[in-house]
């Protein structure tokens, strides 16, 4: 989120000046998440501490931060002064840049209220979606406050791709005994797929709209690719769910997610799911409201998604000891399975922005009975939404 001042000069490429709101007075209930000091990664047994890390924190919550990933302040801030900047925009020019989200397209702009989410109330989220800047994305129409930082914009998320996303997948095939290129081989920037870097602008709303919605902005939901990367950002609001580890839907228990000064918050999708078979867990997270000291601001984020490569299928990577001695290996059951056999990385992306776009008015399955005190604390859902996507796999949403 950001507090920036009400001017700006598109031609010119002057960014209006940024500074971050104060961080929530409130002591809410923080998840205990590790950090991963990056820094270390290139250290002798570097990657190997790293990867020891890493796994505890994957078996817990599959939420973790990194620090010392090699952007400073000012490259991050620039980002959210130009991400400001974009929704500053009129809402006629920023519509020319509409996304095609009803085909699954997902890049440019996404506008508020495509979602019902109760009787009269909409989703209050703008976004704005950069694909990697590659010669199938390059003819692309930007607004001018994105053409004339293009080389900034590029820089900062191809070094998000390639020197710190790189290093996770390397930590993840360690963790799982392969070779370190057993997931960067899938990943590599230059082959098409639907990664991205998002801009995206939370109105703030009213107390009637939020006790309407259960304080919930965002149901529930796992992410659509591989990872997901969020910088740091003050305002409160981002949840995640502990990992249920009986199978029982209803178990998880929700905790905040703390903006830790000088971090990027990751957390794993579905893709390394599928790949992993169910050893890497897709996370469950939130947006809830933020505290009362926060419930004012609009909510300013700057993110980077990763996808597999559109043509990768989302089967188990094979030669994985690990897999085998956890009984992940590809020979279960198939109700056990947690892979999409025949389903591409391409495909599955891009179902899931087609199916998100008319969630409403999907056929959806409830689930559960609980209270009030349920659905904050996380137990006893009383709405566990599952919605089929494509070729029979399906994804839940979580109140």
């Amino acid at each position: 989120m950001a507090t920036v001042v009400e001017t700006y000069q598109a031609s010119s490429g002057i960014l209006p000046a940024y500074q971050q709101v104060p961080e929530t007075k409130y002591d809410l209930e923080w998840a205990d998440l590790v950090t991963l000091d990056l820094s270390k990664f290139d250290q002798p047994g570097g990657k190997e501490a790293l990867a020891r890390q890493l796994f505890d924190a994957i078996r817990s919550i599959g939420f973790f931060y990194i620090v010392n990933f090699g952007l400073s302040q000012e490259e991050i801030d620039e980002q959210f002064a130009i991400g400001k900047a974009i929704f500053k925009l009129p809402v006629e020019e920023k519509l020319q840049y509409r996304a095609d989200l009803e085909n699954g397209g997902y890049n440019g702009y996404k506008p508020a209220g495509i979602r019902q989410l109760q009787p009269g109330l909409y989703d209050n989220t703008e976004i704005y979606n950069i694909p990697k800047f590659i010669p199938l994305f390059a003819k692309l129409p930007h607004p001018a406050v994105i053409t004339a930082h293009k080389a900034q914009i590029s820089h900062f998320a191809r070094h998000i791709h390639e020197s710190i996303i790189h290093k996770l997948l390397v930590l993840f095939a360690i963790i799982l005994e392969l070779r370190e290129d057993a997931f960067t081989s899938r990943h590599r920037y230059e082959e098409p797929s639907d990664c991205h870097l998002r801009y995206m602008y939370y109105h703030r709303r009213t107390p009637e709209e939020n006790a309407a919605l259960n304080n919930v902005w965002v149901k529930g939901h796992t992410d659509f690719g591989s990872l997901t990367l969020l910088f740091r950002q003050p305002v409160a609001a981002l949840q995640v769910r502990s990992v249920v580890v009986s199978g029982n839907d209803s178990e998880g228990e929700w905790k905040w997610v703390r903006p830790l000064p000088g971090s990027i918050t990751v957390n794993i999708a579905d893709a390394l799911e599928f790949l992993t078979n169910g050893f890497l867990k897709s996370s469950i997270h939130r947006v809830v409201a933020p505290p009362p000291d926060q419930a004012d601001i609009n909510r300013l984020g700057v993110l980077y998604f990763l996808r597999p490569e559109d043509n990768v299928e989302l089967v188990p990577v094979q030669g994985s000891a690990v897999l085998e001695r956890l009984g992940y290996h590809d020979d279960r059951d198939e109700a056990a399975r947690s892979s999409a056999v025949g389903i591409t990385g391409g495909e599955w992306v891009r179902a899931r922005v087609k199916a998100g776009v008319g969630l409403q008015q999907q056929s959806k399955k409830e689930t559960g009975g609980g209270t009030e005190e349920d659905r904050t604390k996380g137990g006893n859902d009383r709405d566990v939404s599952e919605q089929e996507i494509l070729k029979g796999k399906t994804v839940k949403y979580y109140d």
